[in-house]
């Protein structure tokens, strides 16, 4: 008996990395999943390997950086599968431009993607599961949304926020929903990659008592607890999955 069956479980940005693996491992615990994303030659392997090993997914092709994605998302989920008992809102993008270089436009995208988006399908699906009167929602959010050393302007602004998006979502959709972040430090991902992959972020693994990189099953185990009764008493709180590094 798997810890997620017969909960449906929507992930963004989850054709890659972190949540390409929190999809694999709640599709492996009994969830059925819907997987999101831009690629849909990706979508379609994760919903494929998903159901060789005898799970259950679908996909719906979505860009964040378009917030009517939220409606096309939330629609195919009550489409496919009638309802939702799981929201991970990990997809996200990524933003190093120094702040006298940035422009409004990437600036707008950058918020949209990682803070707008998340907010829209939050009262989409929370709405669902008060309904229900149980669910659980997981922000993806990072540690440069506790020190404005790891990132630039735009990325931190928006981490930050998630953080507090997080707190306000909790306390609004409590008791029943329970809502709670992840603040990963560096994993292997291709939004890593995009910067330099581990030779990019040597200063990050020098202040970690770990001395590596996390793989993203490592975000996917974390997930997990926090959508299931082994979380029962946590709610608002914003998990660190950084391998320890002094901020």
């Amino acid at each position: 008996m798997g810890k997620l069956d017969g909960k449906v479980a929507v992930i963004t940005g989850s054709t890659s990395g972190m949540g390409r693996d929190t999809a694999y491992l709640f599709a492996k615990e009994g969830a059925k999943v819907l997987v999101t994303g831009r690629n849909e030659e990706r979508a379609k392997e994760v919903v494929e390997n998903i159901r060789k090993d005898g799970g259950v997914a679908e996909y719906v092709l979505a860009n964040t950086q378009d917030l009517s994605s939220a409606d096309v998302i939330f629609n195919a989920c009550m489409e496919k599968f009638g309802t939702c008992d799981i929201l991970v809102n990990n997809a996200g993008q990524l933003s190093i431009t120094p702040i006298f270089e940035l422009t409004l436009e990437e600036w707008t995208q950058c918020i949209n993607v990682n803070v707008t988006m998340a907010m829209l399908l939050g009262q989409k699906f929370g709405k669902v599961m008060m309904d229900k009167g149980e669910g659980h929602i997981v922000n993806i959010s990072s540690i440069a949304g506790t020190s404005a050393h790891w990132g630039p302007t735009a990325y931190c602004t928006t981490k930050y926020a998630m953080n507090g998006l997080t707190r306000a979502m909790a306390n609004e959709m409590g008791p029943n929903v329970h809502v709670n972040g992840i603040q990963p430090g560096a994993i292997k991902t291709a939004m890593l990659d995009s910067v330099g992959g581990e030779a990019a972020c040597g200063f990050m693994i020098e202040r970690s008592p770990l001395k590596r990189v996390a793989e993203g099953t490592e975000i996917a185990t974390a997930a997990l607890f926090l959508c299931t009764s082994d979380s029962s008493f946590i709610d608002g709180q914003l998990i660190r999955v950084d391998g320890g590094v002094d901020c």
